[in-house]
Formats: C-alpha cells, sequence, structure tokens
C-alpha cells in the first residue's frame, strides 16, 4: 500500500525494559517477541503527538484521511483530532478527516483500502464511516496479560484460568472496546471457537475482504483462512503478519480476524 504514495503512518513507540522501538518499517518481530519474553516488565506504548498528526497533514493531498486505533483503547484518535485542530490554527482550512477505526491491526488496514477505493471511484467518506460500523474484529491469543495489565479490558470479567489452558474468544463492540464471546480449551479450540464466531456474524461476504493478521504464527492464521472459505467465499484474502502494537497486544501466538 505504501508503494502507491498515497499511504503514510504516524507510528507508534514501545518501550520494553527501557529499549525504545518505533512502530514503523524498521519493527523486527524476531528481535522483539525476545526481549518480551526476556523482559519481567509489560511492555508499554505510546501513541503519536498531535504535532506528528499535524506534520503528516502538511502535504500536497487535496483530501487527507487519518486511520487510528480504536478511541476505546488508545489516545491516537484524540491526538489525530487534536492535530487537525492545530493544523487549521496554523495554515487555514484543509479537507481532513479523522475516522476512529473501533478496530486495530489489520481493521485499520482494510480501513485505508476501503478510504482508497472511495476516492478512485468519487464516493463519499461517509461509505467509510458505514464500512466501520459494519465491521467486526475478533482474536484469540495465547496470553491477555499485555491487554489486561495495560488496561485494554477495563470493564470486562477476568474468566481466563490460564492453568486449565482456557482461551477466550474475544471481540470488538460497536464501540470498539474488546467483549469475550466465547472460549475453549487449547489453542485449537479456541480458534474454531473463534471461527464459529465470525461465520454467525457474516453477511453478504462475496463483496467483502477476509483480512487476517497474525503474530508470528503463519499456519494458525491459514488454517483459519481455511476453515473460513469452507463456510462462505469472499472478494479476497488477506494474511499479514502483525506489526509492532499488535505484536505487543496480540503477543506470540495470536490470531486476529477482521471481515
Amino acid at each position: 500500500m505504501k508503494k502507491s504514495g498515497h499511504f503514510e503512518t504516524a507510528s507508534l513507540q514501545i518501550d520494553v525494559d527501557g529499549h525504545h522501538i518505533v512502530d514503523d518499517e524498521s519493527f523486527d518481530q524476531a528481535d522483539f517477541l525476545r526481549r518480551v519474553k526476556a523482559s519481567g516488565e509489560c511492555p508499554k506504548s505510546s501513541c503519536p503527538s498531535p504535532e506528528r498528526y499535524m506534520e503528516e497533514y502538511h502535504c500536497d493531498a487535496e483530501h487527507v484521511y487519518a486511520v487510528t486505533l480504536s478511541a476505546e483503547l488508545s489516545g491516537s484518535y484524540n491526538s489525530a483530532v487534536l492535530g487537525k485542530n492545530l493544523y487549521e490554527e496554523e495554515y487555514g482550512e484543509k479537507d481532513i478527516y479523522v475516522f476512529n477505526s473501533r478496530s486495530a491491526s489489520v481493521g485499520e488496514t482494510l480501513i485505508g483500502l476501503k478510504i482508497a477505493e472511495c476516492e478512485e471511484k468519487g464516493m463519499s467518506f461517509q461509505k467509510v464511516e458505514s464500512y466501520i460500523e459494519a465491521q467486526h474484529t475478533y482474536f484469540v491469543l495465547e496470553t491477555l496479560d499485555t491487554l489486561k495489565k495495560n488496561g485494554r479490558l477495563k470493564g470486562l470479567k477476568a474468566v481466563v484460568a490460564t492453568a486449565l489452558n482456557v482461551k477466550p474468544v474475544m471481540g470488538s463492540t460497536p464501540e470498539g472496546s474488546i467483549q469475550q464471546l466465547s472460549q475453549a480449551r487449547g489453542i485449537k479450540k479456541g480458534l474454531a471457537k473463534m471461527v464459529d464466531e465470525v461465520a454467525a456474524n457474516m453477511k453478504n461476504t462475496q463483496e467483502k475482504i477476509l483480512a487476517i493478521s497474525h503474530c508470528n504464527c503463519e499456519e494458525r492464521a491459514k488454517a483459519v483462512r481455511d476453515m473460513l472459505l469452507e463456510r462462505a467465499s469472499f472478494k479476497d484474502v488477506i494474511i499479514l503478519d502483525t506489526a509492532g502494537i499488535s505484536s505487543m497486544y496480540a503477543a506470540d501466538g495470536g490470531v486476529i480476524v477482521v471481515v
């Protein structure tokens, strides 16, 4: 997508035991996972500053769109909106629109693709808001520790019994926070349960892209793809390895599905 020249990233940043990591093209997932495994501390993330977003808005494009992590999970959305305000105070009005993805990871990728499609077809950005409202995000992780320790599971009852190898199937709420959908014993059954949850909510799949991101577990992602393709046909299928923030929260072995 970046090779097209239409996409740029305002990168989040991660700290692991004082080691500073920028979530951009320089991110080394294997090195990051090694550092997290060796650390006794939970990694911490920080969102881009309003000034950083302002820099990205200062470009030649007539229409500028920002897609951020769910406002329920990150300060990125508020920062992007503040960046727009700062830009307009300094340079005057510009056609800038900030999308709250109400999702994360590959969900944001799909929204970026939808924006590009709407621009090419001369369609209103409101079509993208409708797309976001209809989008669903699901995930199964080996551990929810990072999400819990960084306060991303607020209001969610802790039902995980790691000693029993219980894997919760998680999903997005309409507002963009996280909810538990079901659970299963073991990762294989957890992934199968997630496929059941995805299938139960699928509509008009021939018009949609199935997007799967995974943290260092491509075979699991492909198995989820195959299970879903047995249930429905899609316009396209995308499988991506997670970058920085997604790797931090998905942790080694996590799988995320967005459709």
